[in-house]
């Protein structure tokens, strides 16, 4: 079974397309597959429900028969940081939920990936953060790089978290961020030097939207 934490090195990193391009290439493989965003930040009203994008997008590149309320239980409205959005709706983030929610989906699926909130440690209220989600699940870390200066830093700061919490870096997806990045293939060599995990694949940039056909992305185990 692949079951996966997919968390990254900031904020608007590419951790949605880098977990869409996975569930294509699952399922691609025969395997049943869902995305699953336990908890999402930002939603837009639409036929008079609100909802947020990454998680629309993770249903539709999920396989068939999941609904939105299953892929992402706890929708906040103000794209901000969690523990400010559900302290502005007056909800209390608990982890044992949302962990019983992808406990439901991995009995219906072969592949869950669990997408986090923003960058490793966020908040979600005064004691606990997105990595004691990541533990209440006992997940396997997939850590997305985006790739622009100051990256190398990022990259071995989360994943010395990630190792202090006792979980495993299962691999690593570089994202291009931009057109050009100076000395790019230079900087892709130090972090693959550096970081303990396979090298998953590299997203290549494009301007013109997500093109996951275009992104050679592997789970781990297949590279």
């Amino acid at each position: 079974m692949h079951y996966y934490f997919i968390t990254g090195t900031d904020t608007e990193i590419g951790k949605t397309f880098v977990s869409c391009t996975l569930l294509h290439a699952a399922r691609a493989a025969g395997l049943s597959a869902v995305g699953y965003k336990p908890i999402a930040a930002g939603a837009e009203e639409i036929d008079d429900t609100w909802s947020n994008e990454d998680a629309r997008r993770l249903q539709s590149a999920s396989s068939p028969g999941f609904t939105l309320e299953e892929i992402n239980p706890l929708c906040l409205r103000e794209a901000v940081a969690p523990h400010i959005a559900a302290a502005a709706e007056n909800i209390a983030l608990d982890i044992p939920p949302l962990v019983a929610g992808f406990e439901r989906l991995a009995q219906r699926a072969d592949c869950v990936l669990v997408e986090g909130v923003g960058g490793f440690r966020v908040p979600l209220d005064d004691r606990l953060d997105t990595a004691d989600l990541a533990v209440a699940m006992r997940l396997p870390v997939i850590l997305v790089v985006g790739m622009r200066l100051g990256c190398i830093n990022h990259a071995l700061l989360t994943a010395e978290a990630i190792a202090a919490r006792g979980l495993r870096l299962a691999g690593w997806v570089a994202n291009t961020l931009a057109p050009r990045m100076n000395r790019f293939d230079e900087n892709l060599a130090a972090l693959a030097a550096r970081l303990p995990a396979p090298l998953l694949g590299v997203v290549p940039y494009s301007e013109g939207g997500p093109q996951h056909a275009a992104a050679q992305v592997s789970l781990p185990g297949t590279v």
